[in-house]
C-alpha cells in the first residue's frame, strides 16, 4: 500500500459511492412506478413452490436451453456475474492494498480454483454472445435478425461491462501472482502463463483491480439512470419476475387466458360497472404491478420475434418491440403518474407523454398501432420461448379487452362474429337444430342428450362436437371418424346435439370477455344438467377441437365448470394401447404432421397425435419447425374471422413448410388448423405445387388403418339401456302463509307462476325480479278466477322476459298459459283430455291451490307446458271440440287449467319427469331429490282452502265481468298474492345468444 495505490482507492470509492446512489435513486422511482400500477395478489403465493421454479430454471437455465448454443454461453455469464461478486468487492481492497484478499478463504485452493473458473467462464460466455449477435445483427435485412429494433446501444454497453469484468479478475489474479508468486498448475493453470508476461508490480494489481471496480460501478450508474436498459436491469429483476410468474407450479403463462382483474379482484360482468371497474387495459396504469415488471425485464433478445408467424410473414407485429413500446411509454408517463395531482410540475413534454393513447394510429401518436394488437394469433410461440416469463398474450388480450367492451373499436370482421355468436350460438351463424346434421349422414345411431337418454347413466363421455365439427364440412369428417372409432371400440358416449353452443374460445381472445361469460355460463348449465348426479371424476367430456379442448379444461373451471376433458387423439391412443382399436392395414404414407398451438404450445400434448399416428402405421416426417416451436397456421386470437391484409399468409406460409417435406398428406388435431392448411394447399395446387397432397385429421388415418365394423353392431355398441328412477316419497303440502285477514283477492289462476320482486306479472303469470315484464294470459281471455288457496310460482332473477302466457324459454316459442322451451324436451304433468275434464261449471268446491313450477335441478313441471318443437305437454291434450263444448272459444285454455286443477279429474296419468329448458334449466333427466309425486288424494284435502280468509272460486254462475282485466290485475291494490311467491332465483343478468324472442325484445333466445 502507498500513496498512489491510497489516492486510486478514494477515488474509486468516491465514484462507487456515486455509482451505488444512482441504483438506489432508479430503483426506488421503479418501484413507485409498479406501486402505480394495479394490485395483483395471485402473484406472492405459494412462496416454496415458487422459489422452487425461480431455482430451477436459474440454475438449470431451463428457458434459456430452448437455444442451445446461447443457453450455454448465457450460462457462463451468468454464473460469472452472480458468483463472481465475490471477486468483485474484492477489487475495492485490492484498490488500496494490492496483496488484498478475503480473510480465511481467499488463500485456499478452493478459492483460487473457482476465480479461475468464473472468470475464464465469463469470457468465454461473453465472447460467445457477442459473436452471436454480430452473425445476427440487423445489418443484415431486418426481418432475419431477431436483434432488429433492440437498443444496441444498452447491449454493446453490457457486453463491454461483462467483458472487462472477466478480463478483470484474469489480469488481476495474475498480477498478484507476478508480484508476490505463488500459484499452482492445478488452480491457476491460465492465470500462471498470463502472469509470466507481466511485470512484478503493486501498482499495475491496484491498477487493474481499480478499472474492474469501475466497470462494476458504471453498471450500478447505468442502471440508476437507464431504466429502460432491459439488457441490464434483467440480471436483477429477471429473478422476481421469475417468482412472479402466472402459474405457481412453473408452467408459462398459457392455456387459459388470465382472467379480467380490476383493483385486483376478478370481474364478475353480471355485477361489473364500467365506471368503477376497468374493462381491460386502456392506459399504462391499467395493467398490474406485474406488467409493467414484465415490460422492464425484457431483454430485447429477439426470441419471441423470431418465433412470431405474424412478424415472419409481414406483419407489423413484434412481441419484442410491443413490450419495449410499453416499456418506454410507462417510464415516459412516470413522471405524471408519480406528481400526486400536482401536475404544475409538469413539464410539456410529460403532459403530452401522459395524454397520448395506449392504442391508435401514428395521426393521433398512439403507443401501440390497432393494426399491431390485432395482429397477434395468441399461438403463444412467444410466451414460450422468452427466457424470463414474459406473458405476451395476457397482455395483448387486455388492451383487447378496452378496446371492444370499452372503446367498440375492432375489426370489422369480428363484429359479424360477435353477431352470430350471440343471436345463433356459433360462429358460422347456423341453427342451432342443424348442429345434428352430421348424424344424418352417418350410417349408425348416435345418442342424443334429451332425445335418446334422460341422463349419462351408463355412458363414459360426452362427445363435444364443436361448432366446427357440427356445421364445417371438412371438419365433420374428423366428427364421423371419431364417433365411428369410438363406437368400434366400445366406447359410450352421447352428444348434446341442438343444445350445445359455442365455447366462446374465439370471443375471448377477440377481447370480447362479457360475450365468453355469457356462452361459459350458458353451456356449464346444460353440462351440469347432463352429470347431474354424476361423481366427479365420472364427467368426462371429449373434444376434436382444440381450442374448445383449451376453453373446456382450462378455462371453464374460471367460471365455475370443472370437468375431465380429453382431446380425441388422446383417447384414440389410450383406446388403441388398450387394444380395443387394433389396426389391420398399415397406412404406408409419408406424412407431416402440424402441432395445433392450442394442443401443443398450450396444454402440451405432442406424442399423443404423433403415438396414433404411428400405430396407423403413418410414416412421420416431421417439418422444421415442430413441437413447442410448431408454426402457427393463423387461425387462433380469433384470426379464423378475419381477413389478412398485409404480408404473406400465415397458413401459406405453413404449407410452404409442409410441402417441402414432401408428404402426401398433412396431418393434424385441429378443425381450425384442417380448414386453414386445406386453404393453403389449395392455394399452392392452384400454382402447380402439392398435387395430391390431403389435410387430413389423425383419427382419419386411424380409422382408415382398422376393420370397419357394420352400422348395426356400430349403433348396438352404443345402446345404453337405462332403467326408470325410482319415484321419491311425496312431501307434505305447506299449510299456506295468510298475508292478512282481509286478503285482497288472489292472482287469477289462469296462471300458476308467482313473481318475485316488483314486476307485475299480468294473468298471474310468471313472476321476475327487477323490472322485467313477464306477460302471462290475456286478461281477457281469463275467466274471473279467484284462487283458493295462495299461488306458488317461480321467481327468476333479473331482466328475463317471458312471452306467452306463462315462462318464457329460449326459442321463439310461444306457449299460451304454460312454458315455453326449447327442444323437444317433455314437459309431464296431468294428462287431462277435455273428455275426462270437468268444467269449473261442474264443481261446486273450491278450486284447490295452483301450485307453482320448482325449477331448480330436475323438478317437477305441472300440466299446461306448451314447448317448441312439437314437444309433448300432458295436461294440454284437450281435443279443441271437448273444449268447445265446455267453455266459450275465449275461456277454452282457462278451463283446461281449472280442469286439471279438479280434485277428483285432474288426477296424472303418468309419473312426472324432468324438464329440459335452456340455460339454467333441466333437461330432461332424473327428478330433483325431493319433487312429490302426484297426489293420490284430491288436492283441496293436501291443502285446505277453508282455512284461508280468501273468496270462494268463481263458478258457471259468477258472471263473466268479475274476470279481471289487464289493468285490474296490474294494479297494485288488487294483484297482491295473499303468499309469498316461491320459485327459482335465476342468475342476474344473463343473456342467452341468441335471437330475440318474438314480442320480447328484451329477452334472448
Amino acid at each position: 500500500m502507498n500513496t498512489a495505490t491510497i489516492t486510486l482507492g478514494i477515488i474509486g470509492a468516491v465514484i462507487t459511492v456515486v455509482c451505488w446512489g444512482s441504483l438506489i435513486v432508479g430503483l426506488t422511482r421503479m418501484i413507485r412506478l409498479f406501486r402505480a400500477g394495479q394490485p395483483d395478489w395471485s402473484r406472492i403465493r405459494p412462496i416454496v413452490p415458487r422459489v422452487r421454479t425461480v431455482a430451477v430454471e436459474v440454475v438449470a437455465h431451463t428457458r434459456m436451453n430452448k437455444f442451445r448454443t446461447v443457453g450455454w454461453a448465457h450460462w457462463l455469464v451468468m454464473v460469472g456475474f452472480l458468483l463472481g461478486m465475490v471477486f468483485y468487492f474484492a477489487s475495492y481492497g485490492q484498490t488500496f492494498d494490492p496483496e488484498f484478499s478475503w480473510p480465511i478463504i481467499g488463500d485456499t485452493f478452493g478459492y483460487h480454483l473457482l476465480e479461475e473458473i468464473l472468470s475464464l467462464a465469463t469470457i468465454i460466455g461473453i465472447v460467445a454472445l457477442i459473436v452471436i449477435r454480430q452473425r445476427n445483427h440487423p445489418r443484415r435485412p431486418d426481418r432475419l435478425s431477431r436483434f432488429s429494433g433492440s437498443n444496441l446501444l444498452a447491449a454493446y454497453a453490457i457486453e463491454t461491462i461483462v467483458l472487462i469484468h472477466g478480463v478483470g479478475d484474469v489480469l488481476v489474479k495474475a498480477g498478484k501472482i507476478a508480484t508476490y508468486g505463488g500459484g499452482h498448475a492445478s488452480s491457476d493453470l491460465v492465470t500462471m502463463q498470463v502472469a509470466r508476461v507481466l511485470p512484478a508490480s503493486p501498482l499495475m494489481i491496484s491498477i487493474f483491480a481499480f478499472v474492474k471496480m469501475l466497470a462494476g460501478a458504471a453498471f450500478l450508474y447505468l442502471i440508476g439512470r437507464k431504466l429502460t436498459w432491459g439488457v441490464a436491469w434483467h440480471r436483477i429483476s429477471a429473478f422476481f419476475n421469475i417468482y412472479f410468474k402466472r402459474e405457481d407450479d412453473g408452467g408459462v403463462a398459457l392455456g387459459a387466458v388470465k382472467a379480467m382483474t380490476s383493483g385486483g379482484k376478478i370481474v364478475d360482468m353480471e355485477t361489473a360497472d364500467p365506471d368503477v371497474d376497468a374493462f381491460g387495459v386502456g392506459k399504462i396504469e391499467d395493467f398490474t404491478w406485474k406488467g409493467l415488471l414484465d415490460f422492464t425485464t425484457c431483454t430485447e433478445c429477439g426470441r419471441c420475434q423470431s418465433q412470431c408467424p405474424a412478424w415472419n410473414t409481414g406483419k407489423p407485429l413484434s412481441p419484442k418491440l410491443l413490450i419495449m413500446s410499453l416499456r418506454d411509454h410507462a417510464y415516459a408517463k412516470a413522471p405524471y403518474l408519480l406528481a400526486g395531482g400536482d401536475e404544475g410540475k409538469l413539464s410539456e413534454s410529460d403532459r403530452a407523454e401522459a395524454e397520448r393513447p395506449l392504442i391508435g394510429a401514428e395521426d393521433i401518436h398512439g403507443i401501440i398501432d390497432p393494426e399491431v394488437l390485432w395482429s397477434c394469433t395468441t399461438c403463444g410461440a412467444c410466451v414460450e420461448q422468452c427466457p424470463v416469463d414474459i406473458e405476451h398474450v395476457d397482455h395483448i388480450i387486455d388492451m383487447r379487452r378496452y378496446q371492444v367492451l370499452i372503446e367498440s373499436e375492432f375489426p370489422s370482421e369480428l363484429a359479424g362474429l360477435f353477431k352470430n355468436l350471440e343471436n345463433k350460438g356459433n360462429p358460422w351463424g347456423q341453427n342451432s337444430k342443424d348442429r345434428l346434421n352430421w348424424i344424418k349422414e352417418v350410417d349408425f345411431d348416435i345418442p342424443v342428450f334429451g332425445q335418446d337418454a334422460d341422463s349419462f347413466d351408463g355412458y363414459e363421455y360426452l362427445f363435444w362436437v364443436g361448432c366446427a365439427g357440427a356445421y364445417e364440412d371438412r371438419a365433420k369428417k374428423t366428427t364421423k371418424a371419431v364417433a365411428e372409432l369410438l363406437a368400434t371400440a366400445g366406447t359410450k358416449f352421447m352428444v348434446l346435439g341442438a343444445e350445445e353452443t359455442c365455447t366462446g374460445d374465439s370471443a375471448r381472445r377477440a377481447g370480447n370477455e362479457f360475450l365468453f361469460q355469457q356462452l361459459a355460463m350458458q353451456n356449464i348449465e346444460v353440462i351440469n344438467s347432463v352429470f347431474e348426479g354424476v361423481e366427479q371424476s365420472k364427467k368426462k367430456i371429449v373434444v376434436t377441437c382444440a381450442h374448445c379442448f383449451n376453453a373446456l379444461n382450462n378455462e371453464y373451471p374460471q367460471v365455475g365448470g370443472t370437468y375431465e376433458v380429453v382431446h380425441h387423439t388422446q383417447l384414440l391412443n389410450r383406446l388403441v394401447r388398450q387394444k380395443k382399436l387394433v389396426p389391420v392395414a398399415s397406412v404406408s404414407q409419408n406424412i407431416t404432421y402440424h402441432d395445433p398451438c392450442y394442443l401443443g404450445r398450450h396444454n402440451k400434448i405432442y406424442n399423443a397425435p404423433r403415438e396414433l399416428m404411428e400405430a396407423s402405421g403413418s410414416t412421420l416426417v416431421e417439418m422444421p419447425r415442430h413441437g413447442e416451436r410448431s408454426m402457427c397456421c393463423g387461425a387462433g386470437g380469433a384470426r379464423m374471422w378475419m381477413e389478412e391484409q398485409l404480408g404473406k399468409r400465415i397458413n401459406v406460409d405453413r404449407v410452404d413448410e409442409a410441402l417441402s417435406t414432401n408428404p402426401t398428406k398433412i396431418a393434424t388435431g385441429c378443425p381450425f388448423c384442417r380448414v386453414m392448411l386445406t386453404d393453403g394447399v389449395t392455394a399452392r395446387q392452384e400454382q402447380g405445387q402439392g398435387e395430391g397432397v390431403e389435410v387430413v385429421d389423425v383419427a382419419q388415418l386411424m380409422l382408415d388403418s382398422i376393420t370397419r365394423v357394420e352400422a348395426a353392431e356400430l349403433s348396438a355398441n352404443l345402446l345404453v339401456i337405462q332403467e326408470p328412477k325410482a319415484e321419491p316419497e311425496p312431501e307434505p303440502e305447506p299449510e299456506p302463509v295468510v298475508v292478512a285477514e282481509t286478503a285482497p283477492k288472489a292472482a287469477p289462476a289462469g296462471g300458476g307462476l308467482g313473481m318475485k320482486g316488483a314486476a307485475k306479472a299480468p294473468g298471474g303469470g310468471l313472476g321476475m325480479k327487477g323490472a322485467a315484464k313477464a306477460p302471462g294470459a290475456k286478461a281477457e281471455a281469463a275467466p274471473a278466477a279467484e284462487a283458493a288457496a295462495p299461488a306458488k310460482g317461480l321467481g327468476m332473477k333479473g331482466g328475463a322476459k317471458a312471452p306467452g302466457g306463462g315462462l318464457g324459454m329460449k326459442g321463439a316459442a310461444k306457449a299460451p298459459g304454460g312454458l315455453g322451451m326449447k327442444g323437444g324436451a317433455k314437459a309431464p304433468g296431468a294428462k287431462a283430455p277435455a273428455a275426462d275434464a270437468a268444467p269449473a261449471a261442474e264443481s261446486a268446491a273450491p278450486a284447490p291451490p295452483v301450485k307453482g313450477l320448482g325449477m331448480k335441478g330436475g323438478a317437477k313441471a305441472p300440466g299446461g307446458l306448451g314447448m317448441k318443437s312439437g314437444a309433448k305437454a300432458p295436461g294440454a291434450k284437450a281435443p279443441a271440440a271437448s273444449a268447445a263444448e265446455a267453455t266459450p272459444a275465449a275461456e277454452a285454455a282457462p278451463a283446461a287449467t281449472e280442469s286439471a286443477s279438479a280434485p277428483t279429474e285432474a288426477k296424472p296419468a303418468v309419473a312426472a319427469k324432468g324438464l329440459a329448458m335452456k340455460s339454467g334449466f333441466k333437461r330432461p333427466g332424473p327428478k330433483a331429490p325431493g319433487a312429490a309425486k302426484p297426489a293420490e288424494a284430491p288436492a283441496a284435502e293436501a291443502a285446505p282452502a277453508a282455512e284461508a280468509p280468501v273468496a270462494e272460486a268463481p263458478t258457471a254462475e259468477a258472471p263473466a265481468t268479475e274476470a279481471p282485466t289487464a289493468e285490474s290485475v296490474s294494479a297494485p291494490t288488487e294483484s297482491k298474492p295473499t303468499v309469498v311467491a316461491k320459485g327459482l332465483a335465476m342468475k342476474s343478468g344473463f343473456k342467452h345468444p341468441g335471437p330475440k324472442a318474438p314480442g320480447a325484445p328484451n329477452a334472448r333466445r
